[in-house]
């Protein structure tokens, strides 16, 4: 028994201590609890500090799954051509096309007239082709199909519409071009009821080569010189200027007509003959070639003008910035390295311009009034043109002048054609587009200049190095500088 009561006398003092130790445990987590809840990065820390095997990664292999057929590229769809399955919904649409507009118009409803079959046709094989290209396709893809169909469609009509004009023309034409006094001879001795073995057209032929000359030695340098004025020299005043070319692309040639017949043959005609001794009456010249050049230049001037400005502002800025690094001025920049440049493009800026001018005929009516024998002197007395000749001869009642009319024409589009081919031989290739004759023209210049630059560093005297250092300058030669 004593043993007993001396053991649990001394189990008592060590429950008693557990008990004292079980509240400052857990004052010790609220401590800790408390701390972690004011500042988490001492749990990570101690979290870290501690090492944890769940935490630790273990290596892994992955395996790629196959591809499947969903992962697969679309294939991207073709832009032009005929692609795969495209000829089947033409081909369908139109033989539906067909057939339905002949069901139209000779059984179902009365139509008739060639032009209202070919639109129908037309319209309906449109209608039938996107609906067949609708089932198989979405909405994007079935909009550009209908679009690749259509441009094309609209470039064959415009392509054919010229050729039928110009064969037109020349069929017409051939009655009497085909007579060689029809370009030898002019129409003094020729009347409406003669055959078209007498008379012809080189009076009208002269007249035009005389004023489209005199019109494109005006408008040539005037319209390059606005142009580059407008490109080179931007600003309030250029706004201006370009507002008023843009404005005069669109005048009536009627109204450069009555200008010029008002202005320069009224009034100054009218000036010169009261005020002018009688050695200097050959400046007010009346109705003459000269006056109709300046009326022609009115019309051509503008169309030279806005096409040479778009032409020199494409000439690439890093050419311009080539030349000033250089040294050379601004007019030396635009006359060797912008205008060489876009000359191919100011010839085609002529083109445009000399076929507005070539075809006018009221301005020249106005200005030039008609004649039926050659003057070879534009300042002087009426003068006809090519357009006017035309114009006068299509509306008579006689088949002969009719056929006239119409080989003038011709003759015209023939005469149009040589001065385009003449501008573009004159024009050029591109930039950078060089014959074999200016590639040997640049290689033997390229020679030349090597040799020059050879020929300079032989003829330059040698010049010594010496081996000994500088001599050293005093205080009074480092004053001096």
């Amino acid at each position: 028994m004593a043993a007993l009561t001396s053991a649990e006398n001394e189990a008592a003092p060590t429950a008693s201590a557990e008990n004292e130790a079980a509240p400052t445990a857990s004052a010790e987590d609220a401590t800790v609890q408390q701390a972690d809840h004011i500042d988490p990065t001492s749990r990570r820390a101690r979290h870290a500090a501690e090492p944890d095997d769940e935490a630790v990664p273990r290596p892994t292999t992955t395996i790629p799954a196959p591809p499947t057929e969903s992962d697969a590229p679309a294939r991207p769809r073709a832009i032009g051509g005929t692609g795969e399955g495209e000829a089947f919904p033409v081909l369908a649409a139109a033989a539906a096309a067909v057939g339905f507009t002949a069901l139209l118009f000779f059984q179902l409803a009365p139509l008739s007239g060639t032009l209202g079959l070919v639109v129908v046709g037309y319209l309906s094989f449109l209608a039938f082709y996107t609906v067949l290209v609708a089932y198989e396709n979405p909405g994007p893809a079935v909009r550009a199909k209908v679009a690749s169909v259509i441009v094309p469609s609209l470039a064959f009509v415009l392509l054919a519409a010229l050729v039928l004009v110009v064969c037109y023309v020349l069929i017409r034409g051939w009655q009497s071009l085909k007579h060689l006094n029809f370009i030898s001879q002019d129409m003094s001795f020729a009347g409406p009821l003669d055959p078209l073995t007498v008379g012809g057209i080189v009076h009208a032929a002269i007249g035009t080569l005389e004023q489209i000359a005199i019109c494109l030695a005006i408008t040539i340098p005037a319209g390059i010189i606005c142009a580059v004025f407008l490109s080179e020299f931007p600003g309030t005043f250029s706004r201006f200027v370009r507002t008023i070319v843009e404005a005069m692309t669109a005048l009536p040639s009627i109204v450069a007509g009555l200008f010029i017949y008002l202005s320069f043959i009224l009034i100054w005609g009218h000036w010169a003959e009261t005020h002018l001794p009688e050695r200097w009456q050959w400046l007010a010249p009346g109705k003459s070639g000269f006056a109709a050049s300046l009326a022609l230049s009115i019309m051509t001037l503008p169309i030279i003008v806005r096409a040479s400005d778009v032409v020199l502002r494409l000439v690439p800025g890093h050419l311009r910035e080539a030349s000033y690094a250089l040294g050379a001025s601004h007019w030396r920049t635009v006359w060797q390295v912008v205008l060489p440049t876009a000359r191919s493009g100011l010839a085609t800026a002529v083109i445009l311009g000399t076929a507005r001018g070539i075809g006018e005929t009221s301005p020249v009516l106005l200005t030039a009034g008609f004649a039926t024998s050659v003057n070879l002197n534009p300042f002087s007395g009426p003068q006809v043109s090519l357009p006017l000749f035309t114009f006068d001869s299509v509306k008579s009642p006689e088949p002969s002048m009719v056929a006239r009319g119409f080989g003038a024409g011709a003759a015209l589009m023939l005469l149009v054609l040589l001065l385009f081919i003449l501008a573009r031989v004159l024009g050029g290739r591109g930039a950078g587009n060089l014959s074999k004759r200016q590639l040997r023209r640049r290689m033997v210049a390229s020679y030349r200049d090597a040799r020059r630059f050879a020929e300079r560093s032989r003829s330059r005297p040698a010049t010594v190095v010496s081996d000994a250092p500088p001599a050293a300058r005093g205080d009074s030669e480092e004053g001096h500088v």
